[in-house]
């Protein structure tokens, strides 16, 4: 397998409920792991994007969260939706889909 040009991480984190800080898991974070992962397969893209799940990433409340390597880009609230955008925008082109990223003062 190629090195990858681009490490997408999808925070799966879980938590009880009613955990204070909750969790991208209850925010819907395997769906979109399973979305990122079948947009991967549709493209087959495999020998430049890798999707990995990950455990908390740290902003709990703004989730589910996705972080874009090797640039370092989190983006918040994603939705299953977002998924194809985030693909040909930031994983193929490089551009960084701004209306999706983290405040600044957040990451």
């Amino acid at each position: 397998m190629p090195r990858p040009t681009r490490h997408v991480f999808v925070c799966s984190q879980q938590r009880p409920p009613g955990h204070p800080r909750g969790s991208c898991a209850a925010k819907g974070a395997s769906a979109l792991l399973q979305a990122f992962w079948a947009e991967l397969q549709k493209r087959q893209a495999y020998d430049h994007v890798a999707i990995t799940y990950s455990g908390c990433m740290g902003p709990c409340e703004g989730g589910p969260n996705v972080l874009v390597y090797p640039e370092a880009v989190l983006y918040q609230g994603i939705k299953t939706e977002d998924v194809t955008e985030i693909f040909d925008s930031h994983l193929e082109q490089g551009q960084v889909v701004e209306r999706l990223q983290a405040d600044k003062s957040i990451w």
